[in-house]
């Protein structure tokens, strides 16, 4: 495999790359490519030339000729062209290729340096546009390429990954049945004004940004014998909202950037209380739009950016629509009183295992 890989022959890509050679022809004249979003993935990009980094190809043991070929994000040259009697049924341009969260923010129009957006899913991921400026992250985000349209100086983005979201409302239905479905999780935690003092930290695998703890295991904390399952549903919900602060806080901390507006998609944001609730802990509007598959929107407008079909950025942040928005209701007291006891929280959940 090595040899035909040092060949050109065993080639690699992420999904996007796999796509794009079998819709343009695969082992019959396949085009091998990919995008800086998608490279960056892999951890063997140069973030400031956007080409492979030959120091990571040879600490990895990588040779290049098997990598595909970084193109823009939104490629007016277009990538290849679909085969006449594939699935599209003819001959298609294919002009946009965005990593999944890159396409979500493009999908949220965060177009302008400061601006950010949360994808509520299993986990969260939270992007923070920095512009053309490459922000090294001293606070444990990623640094990685939001999207580059054309021949136009790649934006960078800071990004927060969060291991266990969605998937906490998930383990109170599977594992504790104490609801039925996700959506009862907040009609249980509506039958209580707080937490009760009652902190999860769902850890279950660790902790990722911004602590990056793989010691941590999942905590609830706080217990007395006055609290319900209405507490722990309430707490769960609150878990999802504190997590995303102390992303929020890393990005602050990082870029000097103090959010205005958080927008948000996935389905968590179904959650009308869940919303209330991070709007109340970050002190920020929390903002909904109206199309929720942000991610297969960002792609579109990549693709249609190349071609013609929307002439600007300034053109799609007019497509923009807002579907709902949360005002912060907590005083500054509540806030930083809430915030206190979970950043407590976090410490009880750390050094539980032996990590080598």
């Amino acid at each position: 495999v090595r040899e035909a890989a040092e060949a050109g022959e065993a080639i690699f890509g992420n999904t996007d790359t796999w796509l794009l050679w079998n819709l343009t022809g695969g082992t019959d004249g396949g085009v091998h490519v990919t995008d800086p979003t998608n490279a960056s993935r892999t951890m063997l990009m140069n973030l400031e030339t956007l080409d492979w980094d030959d120091e990571l190809l040879s600490f990895f043991g990588i040779p290049r000729a098997m990598l595909p070929q970084i193109r823009p994000s939104s490629n007016p040259a277009s990538y290849g062209v679909t085969r006449a009697d594939g699935p599209l049924g003819g001959e298609v341009a294919l002009t946009g290729d965005l990593g999944d969260q890159q396409a979500a923010t493009v999908g949220q129009v965060c177009f302008s340096p400061g601006e950010a957006k949360n994808t509520y899913g299993t986990g969260n991921f939270l992007l923070l546009n920095t512009g053309t400026e490459l922000v090294r992250s001293k606070h444990g985000l990623l640094t990685t390429v939001g999207y580059q349209f054309g021949d136009d100086k790649p934006v960078y983005a800071l990004e927060g990954s969060i291991a266990v979201t969605g998937s906490a409302v998930q383990w109170l239905r599977d594992q504790l049945g104490i609801i039925s479905g996700a959506s009862q999780s907040e009609s249980l935690a509506r039958q209580v004004e707080d937490n009760g003092g009652v902190y999860f930290v769902p850890a279950f695998s660790g902790l990722f940004a911004p602590y990056w703890r793989s010691d941590a295991r999942g905590a609830i904390v706080g217990l007395s014998r006055y609290n319900t399952n209405a507490h722990l549903a309430r707490a769960t919900l609150e878990s999802i909202c504190y997590q995303t602060r102390d992303v929020v806080e890393a990005m602050q901390n990082d870029s000097g950037v103090v959010l205005d507006v958080l927008r948000v998609d996935g389905g968590v944001t179904a959650n009308d209380l869940c919303m209330q609730i991070q709007a109340d802990i970050l002190g920020v509007p929390v903002s909904k739009p109206v199309v929720a598959e942000t991610t297969a929107l960002g792609a579109a407008y990549a693709a249609g950016l190349a071609v013609g079909f929307w002439k600007s950025t300034d053109e799609l942040k007019r497509n923009w629509n807002e579907d709902k928005r949360w005002q912060p209701q907590w005083s500054q007291e509540q806030r930083e009183t809430g915030y206190a006891g979970w950043k407590k929280a976090v410490t009880r959940t750390l050094d539980w295992v032996e990590v080598d």
